[in-house]
């Protein structure tokens, strides 16, 4: 079992930026950050695969969001820049991928609670 707790969520304006962490109790070799609006299925936003490289998961966020890791702490980062008001939601991290769609929700173990992300206009 890897519990994941999520923090660095907040207010900003748009433009601005903000980085999330996520901290896992244990070593996972891939994880996934992901995130949800009220109503909605959950979407990922980007992957680290088993290779140690990132992979994109949305076109929206390209070249504004950058994942990385320690390795050595467990810990997952996602930096969020130039951000705009849609990208409001909360941002999960998912960890333990189990088939081989990064992207797809269905296809990570273990899940933290997530932490809000509100843009403002």
């Amino acid at each position: 079992q890897v519990q994941l707790v999520e923090s660095g969520g907040g207010s900003v304006q748009a433009g601005g930026s903000l980085r999330l962490s996520c901290s896992a109790s244990a070593y996972t070799r891939t994880m996934a950050w992901f995130r949800q609006t009220p109503g909605n299925v959950r979407e990922a936003v980007v992957a680290w695969l088993h290779n140690n490289t990132a992979a994109d998961c949305s076109n929206s966020v390209k070249g504004r969001f950058i994942i990385s890791r320690d390795a050595g702490q467990n810990m997952w980062y996602l930096e969020m820049n130039r951000l705009k008001a849609e990208y409001n939601a909360m941002y999960i991290c998912a960890a333990y991928r189990t088939q081989p769609t990064f992207c797809d929700n269905t296809s990570y173990r273990y899940w933290g609670r997530g932490t809000q992300v509100t843009v403002s206009a």
